[in-house]
């Protein structure tokens, strides 16, 4: 089970090939990186789960989506600033013997998420 993430381009409408993510435990204002990866193909974690159920704890965590540079490798023209840069979403694990999938739907202008099964 563990802790898995799935980013989908709705611009393009297909899966964040490339795009580049972050995973930090966060304690309070404090944050240490976990990982760094590059979204597969299919818009995950190449490595599959970032966490398996054995070694997700109970806590606070963040993931950092480089949503400007994925855009910008993709030829998208955004403006200086652009609306959105990096999307940070932090949530916590309560139960760490379920799975906790953390998806992105994003474009250039907008993003949404959600606890996924």
């Amino acid at each position: 089970m563990g802790l898995s993430t799935h980013v989908l381009d709705t611009m393009h409408g297909c899966p964040a090939s490339g795009m580049e993510v972050a995973l930090y435990t966060t304690e309070g204002e404090q944050a240490t990186l976990v990982k760094r990866f590059q979204l597969n193909s299919d818009g995950r974690n190449p490595d599959g789960p970032l966490y398996d159920n054995a070694s997700l704890k109970v806590g606070t965590y963040r993931l950092v989506f480089d949503v400007a540079g994925y855009f910008k490798a993709r030829g998208v023209a955004l403006p200086e600033p652009n609306f959105l840069n990096r999307v940070s979403l932090d949530f916590g694990v309560a139960h760490a013997d379920q799975h906790y999938h953390v998806p992105l739907l994003v474009s250039p202008w907008s993003y949404s998420t959600y606890r996924g099964s």
